[in-house]
């Protein structure tokens, strides 16, 4: 038998790049198996060989906006891995500006809910008979857009405000075999962790990082260290919840100087 048979297996949707590719090392460092789903391809690939040393890892390409490639996607983790005790739902357009609101078009629209939303939703559904089965745990990766605004965010606040009204829906419905929560991050700087092709060194001001109370901006990491928390039987009392990770900036009171 395999050594990896006995470990428990994780699912992290858009897990590829940016804070799901930090989330899935973080995973694969603390002893589970994770399958990374993800609709890059490179990504994908090259995370395969970024994490083969850490532990059993695979990699299976998905629009999650699909059904029936969401389904294949829970099919193929059990077949390679086993069945399913963590469902990270990370996968989402990230942009958050769609322009103006009398110029968006419906399209676009419904590609930012298809993703964003009913992603999370698709992928619930076809992994709870797993969850119940192992008494395992969804993480949904909402947002602080979700309850704050720029202008010209329309569709993706309304998808990202949809996740955590589904969070708690989904909390009291798999309850109480499975918990439900969500992680919403503010801003985090994700260049560094972007497939080779598409990776930057950022550069940020003195203002940009002293703006958040805690004196910085986020790393992806400081999402993965929440996830891994909300994972483990430390949170065992906790379901349905939702956790802002933005450093502090949410509790800041901010005027515009004259």
């Amino acid at each position: 038998m395999s050594k990896f048979k006995s470990l428990p297996v994780a699912l992290v949707t858009g897990g590829a790049q940016g804070i799901g590719r930090a989330i899935s090392g973080a995973l694969l460092q603390q002893g589970w198996q994770v399958m990374i789903a993800d609709i890059d391809g490179e990504a994908g690939t090259e995370c395969i060989h970024l994490f083969d040393s850490l532990g059993k890892v695979a990699f299976h390409v998905v629009d999650v906006a699909r059904e029936d490639q969401v389904r294949e996607l829970m099919q193929v983790t059990r077949e390679k891995l086993g069945p399913i005790s963590l469902l990270v739902n990370n996968a989402g357009l990230s942009t958050p500006y769609t322009g103006a609101i009398e110029d968006l078009d419906l399209n676009v629209w419904q590609r930012y809910l298809d993703v964003n939303l009913t992603g999370v939703f698709l992928c619930s559904k076809h992994a709870a008979a797993d969850l119940r089965a192992t008494k395992g745990s969804i993480i949904n990766l909402g947002s602080t857009r979700a309850n704050q605004s720029e202008p010209d965010t329309e569709a993706y606040a309304a998808s990202k405000g949809g996740v955590l009204s589904l969070n708690h829906a989904l909390a009291i419905s798999l309850a109480p075999d499975v918990r439900v929560n969500a992680i919403s991050p503010g801003w985090i700087e994700v260049g560094e962790w972007q497939k080779n092709s598409s990776r930057y060194q950022p550069f940020h001001s003195n203002r940009d990082h002293e703006q958040h109370p805690i004196g910085r901006i986020g790393k992806p990491d400081d999402v993965a260290g929440v996830v891994l928390w909300l994972a483990s039987d430390l949170a065992s009392f906790i379901t349905g919840q939702n956790f802002i990770v933005d450093g502090g900036m949410n509790r800041k009171m901010l005027y515009e100087e004259d």
